[in-house]
């Protein structure tokens, strides 16, 4: 069902027309949000540029990646018994160690530099092969030591429990919950709906969580600034038990931002809908959150969600490689507002039908008709 750009297919159903709409020149703006739920936003000349991570530094360690995080901590083990080596060696110099074999040393085997490194890991890492070791001629030595295992002890507790806090990050667990890659727009129970996809892909499914939906939207000033406007989308059922994949629904009602959009105004409408689900892992009690953004390319009108659940003797069968999938519905070609004025009148016998304007395409005239066979339009929204 491709399309050449700027080309309008027609397809004939039983009861409507559907229309491909193709893709206009703005298709290509640039996202408010990635379709992985990263902003591509950079901040330039930020007050305390270098601050903000500094003061934080355990956040700013989980967050970097796993190779910056191992060389930090590389290096973090490596410079520190340079450093304690430095001084045992200049106690080793000051002593007379490293110059007079035959004086008391103050630490056992640690006569030049690479004796003291030796000293520093095996001290650092207790290791304590033995063959080296500090003396009671000098009390220097033995501070020495003493602050060297104390910040090995918080050295290893910070790397241990960022590793722990990286490895159990909310953004692993978000991966594995995801949206559908397109949105789409039909009828159901005779009112035009806004839906999409939410699904869990791991075994230990996610009990409880809630779903939020945002209309953004930017307008260009004058002088090339950018003003941005948020508009919450009401949601049917925002409190969602995850056990098996859901539709996420939002009816195009005349509370609703979109309730005037019309499918043929769809590709060059300005706005991006940015949907998340925020829930509480069940094995670590962490709260996460997964989210997506949809453009206006990424809505389908006409379309609905194919069937992913099926019943069978002992498990409910859910079926992923139909998790993006859509068909088509016959749905009117209208926006919500207009679809609403031109139902109300109707009265008694007469046809909704009758009500809506032919469509001319390619010489040929097709009847949008609204009134829809229940058995077409019923879904399992599963």
């Amino acid at each position: 069902m491709s399309t050449d750009r700027n080309e309008q297919v027609v397809i004939d159903t039983y009861y409507t027309t559907i229309h491909t709409l193709g893709r206009q020149n703005g298709s290509n703006r640039l996202r408010y949000m990635q379709k992985d739920g990263h902003f591509p936003v950079v901040f330039q000349k930020a007050p305390g540029e270098w601050s903000p991570y500094l003061m934080d530094i355990f956040t700013s360690l989980v967050e970097i990646r796993w190779r910056v995080m191992l060389l930090a901590f590389s290096l973090s083990y490596i410079l520190s018994w340079l450093f304690f080596a430095l001084w045992y060696w200049l106690i080793a110099y000051v002593h007379g160690d490293v110059e007079n074999v035959d004086t008391k040393p103050c630490v056992d085997n640690v006569r030049g530099f690479t004796g003291a490194f030796m000293f520093s890991v095996e001290t650092q890492s207790t290791i304590g092969y033995g063959f080296r070791g500090t003396t009671e001629n000098c009390m220097v030595a033995i501070i020495i030591v003493t602050v060297q295992d104390i910040f090995s002890c918080f050295l290893d507790t910070i790397v241990i429990g960022i590793v722990l806090a990286k490895m159990a990050s909310a953004r692993k667990r978000a991966q594995t919950v995801g949206f559908s890659k397109c949105a789409v727009i039909n009828l159901q129970d005779g009112v035009l709906c806004l839906s999409w996809r939410l699904g869990d892909f791991r075994g230990n499914h996610i009990l409880e969580g809630v779903a939020r939906a945002q209309l953004v939207q930017f307008v260009k000033q004058p002088l090339g600034s950018i003003v941005m406007s948020y508009k919450d989308l009401k949601i049917q059922i925002p409190d969602i038990v995850l056990a098996t994949p859901v539709t996420i629904i939002h009816k195009l009602e005349p509370s609703s931002p979109l309730y005037s959009l019309k499918p043929d105004n769809l590709q060059g409408a300005n706005f991006e809908l940015v949907v998340s689900f925020t829930y509480t892992g069940d094995s670590t009690g962490m709260l996460h959150q997964t989210r997506t953004s949809y453009t206006p390319g990424d809505i389908r009108w006409a379309q609905r969600f194919q069937d992913m659940l099926k019943l069978g003797k002992k498990h409910y069968k859910v079926d992923y490689a139909l998790f993006n999938e859509t068909t088509w519905v016959p749905v009117p070609l209208l926006s919500a507002e207009e679809y609403d004025r031109r139902r109300r009148p109707v009265e008694g016998s007469q046809s909704l039908s009758q009500l809506l304007p032919p469509v001319k395409r390619k010489g040929h005239t097709y009847q949008v008709a609204i009134d829809v066979n229940d058995e077409v339009m019923q879904q399992t929204y599963l």
